[in-house]
C-alpha cells in the first residue's frame, strides 16, 4: 500500500508596506510643518509639491498598501491650504509695515502732570485709575490731547499753537476775495508748527492734515472753500532736515457747539490721526 503525500497550498499574502507611501506622508508632514512658519515657508511649498507626487504615484504601486499614501496625499492638500493661509498672512503684515507711519505724541502738559501725580500715587492711585478708565485712549476724540502737544511722525513733527474760534472778521479783512461763510458756520484759525525730522538730502514738503471733527462726527477739512488765511500756513515750500513753518490754516466749521469739537491731526501721509482739542 504506497501512501502519496500532497503539499500544502500555498497562503496567498495580503499587500506588502507601501514605503513610498510612507515616505511621502514623512514629506507632507514636515511640509506643512514648515509652510506653518512664516521664515521656512519656501521650503514648505517645496516639500509640499513633493509630497504630493510622491503621494499620487505610491497609489498605483501594485501589491502594496494604499492607506500612508491616501493619508499623504490628505495632508499634502491640507498643508497648501495652510501654506496659502500662511504666506497671506506675511504679506499683509509686510505690506502693513511697509505702508504704516507710527504716530507718537510728546505732550508737556500731560508729562508735568504726570510728574506732579508721581509723588501722591499713593493717595489719588483708585481715582487716578477711574478716571483713565472714564476717558479712554489719549489722542481719541473722547480724550484729545490738548493744545501743545507734538504729534510726530517718522518724518515730521506737528504742533497745534493755538485755535482761534473766532476768526470769521481775521479771515474777511485778509483777502477781499475771501467769501463770508455758510449760514450757520464760522470760521476758526488754527495756527500750527510743522518741523522735518527725515533725513531726505533733497527735503521734502510738509505731508500734514488738519481737520475739524463736529460733536456730531462730521469732518470739515478745508477742501471745499479757498479762504485765504492771515498769516497761512505755507504747505508748498521745501523744508531740509531741522527746518520748520509757523502758519495759520483756516476751516470753515458749524458754529453750534464750536468748542465741543476736536482737530482731526495728521502728521504724514501714512501716519495714524490724533485729536486735539480746540480750547
Amino acid at each position: 500500500m504506497t501512501t502519496t503525500h500532497t503539499e500544502p497550498a500555498a497562503v496567498a499574502s495580503g499587500p506588502g508596506r507601501n514605503v513610498l507611501g510612507l515616505i511621502a506622508l514623512i514629506t507632507a508632514i514636515l511640509g506643512t510643518i514648515f509652510a506653518c512658519i512664516p521664515g521656512a515657508l519656501i521650503l514648505g511649498w517645496v516639500l509640499l509639491p513633493i509630497a504630493f507626487i510622491l503621494a499620487l504615484v505610491s497609489l498605483f504601486l501594485r501589491d502594496r498598501k494604499r492607506g500612508t499614501g491616501i493619508a499623504a496625499l490628505v495632508v499634502s492638500v491640507v498643508g497648501t491650504v495652510i501654506g496659502v493661509v500662511v504666506f497671506f498672512a506675511v504679506v499683509a503684515d509686510s505690506f502693513d509695515e511697509a505702508f504704516s507711519d507710527e504716530t507718537t505724541v510728546s505732550d508737556p502738559e500731560a508729562d508735568a502732570s504726570d510728574a506732579e501725580e508721581a509723588g501722591s500715587e499713593d493717595a489719588g492711585s483708585e481715582d487716578a485709575g477711574s478716571e483713565e478708565a472714564a476717558d479712554g485712549e489719549q489722542g481719541t476724540r473722547a480724550n484729545p490731547y490738548a493744545p501743545g502737544a507734538e504729534i510726530s511722525s517718522s518724518d515730521w513733527a506737528v504742533t497745534v499753537n493755538s485755535v482761534d474760534l473766532d476768526a470769521t472778521d481775521a479771515v474777511l479783512a485778509e483777502n477781499e476775495f475771501n467769501e463770508a461763510p455758510e449760514e450757520g458756520h464760522t470760521y476758526i484759525l488754527v495756527d500750527i508748527t510743522v518741523q522735518y525730522t527725515g533725513d531726505d538730502p533733497e527735503g521734502s514738503m510738509p505731508m500734514t492734515s488738519v481737520a475739524y471733527v463736529s460733536p456730531e462726527g462730521n469732518t470739515f477739512d478745508g477742501t471745499d472753500m479757498s479762504a485765504m488765511a492771515p498769516n497761512s500756513f505755507d504747505s508748498m515750500s521745501t523744508l531740509y532736515e531741522g527746518a520748520s513753518t509757523t502758519g495759520n490754516i483756516a476751516l470753515q466749521v458749524p458754529a453750534d457747539s464750536l468748542e465741543d469739537g476736536t482737530l482731526k491731526v495728521s502728521p504724514g501721509m501714512l501716519a495714524d490721526d490724533v485729536f486735539v482739542a480746540v480750547d
